[in-house]
């Protein structure tokens, strides 16, 4: 089973437009440790935006 392109393409963009790493290195990223950074990111936003409002 793959992991599907959609999904993918998402979690690199996500990555790349907040740390602004570059393609080969988040895709050198175990998709676990890839789907932790795209966790670890939403919660910095999340904490962000609730410090707004």
């Amino acid at each position: 089973m793959s992991y599907p392109a959609d999904k993918l393409s998402a979690e690199i963009a996500y990555i790349a437009y907040h740390f602004h790493w570059d393609y080969e290195r988040i895709m050198s990223l175990e998709h676990p440790e890839r789907q932790n950074w795209v966790s670890q990111i939403a919660k910095i936003n999340q904490q962000i935006n609730n410090s707004i409002t």
